[in-house]
This record gives C-alpha cells, structure tokens and sequence, in this order.
C-alpha cells in the first residue's frame, strides 16, 4: 500500500481552456463514485456571471495517478475519448463546475428539437445589449425557435470560427440591431474573458485512491463538497460491483420523498447506516475504517435502514404528529429513532409513549443543540439499550425553552412549536369559513406558508405574528382577519389559535397588544400540552430562538 508520503500536493493556476482541452482529449476524467450531474439551471448561468465579473469559482483538486479507476465516459452528454494509455488525471472535486462550463462551451449545438430541460440545459446564452450591469445576463433558451439575434451562444465563445459565424449572424440581423458595433465589441470582450480565465488548480500526485481521498477530505474539512457517503464509496467502488454506497443511499433518500414526507438530508441517512450497521461513533467518521467496514458488509445495512427508517417515519407521522421531515427538530433524533427501529420492529403501546415522551422533551428542551460526539455517541448506546431491555430513557432535569420569539424555520424550537401547533390546531378555516389543509401548503410553501399578519410595529418576529391563512390576491392576512362576518368570525379565529381578546386589539388598530394577546394565549396551551412529559415548563414565558440547525 502507497504511504502519505507517496503523494505530492502541487497547486498551480490553469486557463478555463486548458482544463477543459484536457477533458476533451480524456486526460481529465471524472471517476463513477462521483454523484451524476445535479445542478439547477441557475446556479449554471450563476457561474457564468461569475466567471464575467472575474469572481472567483472555487479551487478543483485532481488526482494524477497510473492507478486505473472507472470513470464516466460521458460529460454533459458528450461522449469523452478514452483514457490515454498514460497516467491520467481524475476529478475530485469540481464536478458540477466542470460540467457546466465544458457542457455550455464544448457541446456541439442538438440537432433534435427540444422537448425538455435536458436538451435545453446547455444552452445558455449571454443577452448582449443590456445595460443593467448588476443583473445577470446569462440565459437559458428553452424553445425550438432560435433565440434573439442578440443572445450570444456560450457554445460559439472558445472557437474561433464558430465566433465569427455568430458574429456574422448579428450583422445579418443588423437592420434590427441599433447599435451593432458595440454587441460585437461586447461580445468580443465576454468572450476574452472567458478565453483568459484563470482557475486554481490543486493537483495530488501519486499515492492510491484510500490516501487520496483522506488528503481531500482533510484539505475540503470546512467544505460540503462531497459528504461522508460519497467518500467511503470512493474508497471501495470496484467495477461491476452494483451501486456504490452513496448511489444506494440517494435511491433510498429519493423513496422517502415519493412518500411526501420530503428529503432528508444524506448525511443523516448515512449515520443511520452506521447506526443499524452497529458503529458507536457515527459522528467521528474514520474513513479507512469505514471503508473496511464497507467491504464487510456495512452496505448490507443500508436494507435494514431502511425499513427501519419507513417505521421511524411512521411513528414520527403517526404518534408524534410530524408531517414533514423538514419539521423534525434534530436529525440526529430520526438517526436514534432508526436504530431504536432497527431493533424493535413492533413496539409495544407502553414502548411508543416513551419514545413520544422523548421526542417532545428532547425536542422542547433542545437537548440535541450543539451536542457534541461524546454526547450522540452516548445517547445513542441509551436508545440501543432502551430497545433491548425496555428500561426508561434518562430524561430527567430537561427544562423546555421558552415560547419562541421570533418565527426562524431554522430553530429547533420553532419547528418544535410548529408541530404542537399544526396538531392542536387541525381544523383550520380560511375566510369562507372553508377548511384549510395547512401541511400541504407548508409541504408546497415552506416557511413563506405561514404569512405574517401585521407587517410593522414591535414583535411582528414572533410566531404569533404568523398564520397559514389564505386570502385572495390584494388581501392582506390583517384585513381579512378584521372583516371577517359575524357568522364565522368565532369559528375562524378560534380555529387559527387567536382568543377574542388578541382580535379585539387588531380590530381597534393595537398590532402590539394583538401580537402580545395571541403570544400569551398560544404559550399557555404549549404550556399545558408539555405538562403530559417529562420536560419541565419554561422559567420565562418567551425567550430567544436559537438558530440551531445541524
């Protein structure tokens, strides 16, 4: 086996052109563990604007290596040469770049009409002419007429003749053209722009794919270029083997989604793995263990994890009342629930009202904020234990934080306070007194779901400043509210949570006394909901939301 000290670590600086000649020629090549193309249309015409304004895109890292590693033999959808019989060099990290820039520059315009995004994806163009300098000016074409004669094809930018047919184009076009000179000029400059854009290169020599992988692991530690998953899959893909770890993991990630209950992210299934596979640590991940591990048979797991993960979801749906797995407070609580799952197929009713005691008071507390590895590696070691022998899960002295003060999807506690409100509040109506189906138009909407209904004044943060209350267009949640008919005024504003006390002060114009009436009314029923578990109320009524995502 190559030892560290076999690989080299070489940065250097490379024209946008020489990179991309190398792919074109097969010496640059992306490797099969790499995740396939997932960019969305506007982070491509983004790199663009970028690369214009001569911002920086971010550093590749290339691993040159007479190891022979499977690798894609298509980019963008365009077939790539074969590996050269010499040492190649193999992208680490910068897929998604690369395949932007070498799709939109280097692919040969469809000869087939366009009937969807993945022929039209590659089209990007540069609308010339518009003077708005702060805008991007970067666009896709997305229809089988051609464009605007001003719309300079990225495709026509790097090859000389293909620039001059383009330019000729615009001269033929020219009786609807103001001012052709400067469009060419423009032109002109963009394209020795992007012919002179330079891109940090950092280039590892020698060594095996195992070390290599661990250098960029190490070099990207504050990145996310490529999550846990991928890198052990990198460490063990074998041709011919199936689906890598990280290809398994999407498919399952992807079947979850199908469900409607949303993604979840890969790295939280990927702990799951290691949880149902037995690991102590998910957290502290030792990748040339993990990768033995692997070869073991970890990637046998992921079937357990999963259906342990259907029924961690179902308990979460069902018993809880999460709807969405964007609302679940902590992911590491969807990892314990999977191992605990991953044990007791069929809890019993008393094993449920314990794990919905937990859910609610590690929730509320915010046990799981800034939890450390020791911490989930011993809350983890709990839950194991309370599936196998029955006995209680510690949860004693958690004190529930305080009604949330400002209304932030990113905090665990308001996702918290979103769950008991969506289940205590079920039967919701708009201003027809018509129901409203809240979960959906959360899933549709996220936090722009819930609308704010008094837009200035102090406390308009809070969550009691929110509803999901629909209206039509030019109705503002504030009016509707106020000119609501006698006939269904109690039902609706008892149906959204809002005491008549709290409507009475929006009704004479008091948005402060309105937002601190319905703030009290909706803390004391959380109040008087926590009391059922083992969480402590609050000492203050209403405190900070700490932003305290994983």
């Amino acid at each position: 086996m190559a030892s560290y000290n076999d690989i080299t670590v070489k940065p250097e600086i490379m024209l946008l052109e020489q990179v991309l000649s190398e792919i074109n020629d097969g010496q640059l090549r992306v490797p099969k563990f790499q995740r396939p193309f997932v960019w969305r249309p506007e982070q491509m015409v983004n790199l663009f604007d970028s690369i214009e304004r001569g911002y920086p895109i971010g550093s590749l890292l290339v691993w040159d290596t007479s190891i022979p590693i499977p690798s894609l033999d298509r980019i963008a959808d365009v077939e790539i040469p074969s590996p050269p019989d010499k040492p190649v060099s193999y992208l680490l990290d910068g897929h998604q770049r690369l395949s932007t820039l070498y799709g939109c520059l280097m692919r040969r315009p469809a000869d087939r009409t366009i009937s969807g995004q993945q022929d039209w994806m590659w089209n990007v163009f540069r609308a010339l002419g518009e003077r708005d300098e702060s805008a991007n000016r970067f666009r896709h074409w997305k229809h089988p007429q051609p464009p605007p004669p001003n719309y300079l094809p990225m495709r026509s930018v790097l090859r000389t003749m293909d620039f001059l047919a383009y330019a000729r184009s615009l001269s033929d076009a020219s009786e609807h053209i103001a001012d052709l000179t400067s469009l060419v000029d423009e032109a002109e400059e963009l394209a020795q722009r992007i012919k002179s854009y330079k891109i940090a290169v950092v280039r590892l020599v020698g060594g095996d794919l195992e070390h290599a992988v661990e250098v960029f692991s190490r070099l990207n530690s504050s990145g996310q270029s490529i999550t846990p998953d991928q890198m052990v899959s990198a460490l063990t893909y074998k041709v011919d083997e199936g689906e890598s770890l990280a290809e398994r993991i999407d498919m399952l990630r992807e079947g979850l989604a199908d469900i409607g209950y949303g993604q979840i992210p890969s790295i939280t299934v990927f702990q799951s793995v290691l949880a149902v596979a037995g690991e102590q640590d998910v957290q502290r991940a030792r990748w040339e263990v993990l990768s033995q591990r692997v070869k073991g048979g970890l990637a046998d797991a992921v079937d357990s994890t999963e259906k342990a993960l259907y029924r961690a979801i179902e308990f979460l749906r069902v018993d809880v009342g999460v709807p969405l797995a964007r609302l679940i407070p902590y992911n590491t609580q969807l990892m314990l629930l999977v191992a605990f799952f991953n044990e007791v197929a069929n809890p019993i009713p008393a094993q449920r009202r314990k794990l919905v005691d937990w859910f609610w008071t590690t929730s509320l507390s915010g046990f799981f904020a800034g939890a450390n590895t020791t911490q989930i590696k011993n809350a983890l070691i709990e839950m194991r234990h309370f599936a196998l022998s029955g006995e209680d899960l510690n949860l004693k002295g958690q004190i529930a934080r305080p009604f949330p003060d400002r209304f932030d999807l990113r905090s665990a506690r308001i996702r918290s306070f979103i769950i008991w409100e969506l289940g205590t509040y079920r039967a919701r109506l708009d201003l027809t007194g018509q129901p409203v189906d809240a979960v959906e138009l959360l899933a549709r909407s996220d936090a722009a779901a819930y609308r704010q209904i008094v837009i200035q004044g102090a406390g308009r943060s809070s969550p009691a400043n929110r509803l999901i209350f629909p209206t039509p267009p030019g109705v503002s949640v504030r009016r509707a509210l106020t000119e609501l008919s006698d006939a269904l005024k109690d039902s609706v504003l008892e149906s959204q949570g809002i005491p008549l006390a709290a409507a009475e002060r929006l009704q004479q114009g008091d948005v402060e006394g309105f937002i601190r009436e319905r703030a009290q009314h909706l803390a004391s029923r959380e109040r008087e909901f926590m009391e059922q578990f083992s969480v402590l109320p609050p000492q203050e009524l209403v405190g900070d939301s700490d932003i305290d995502t994983e």
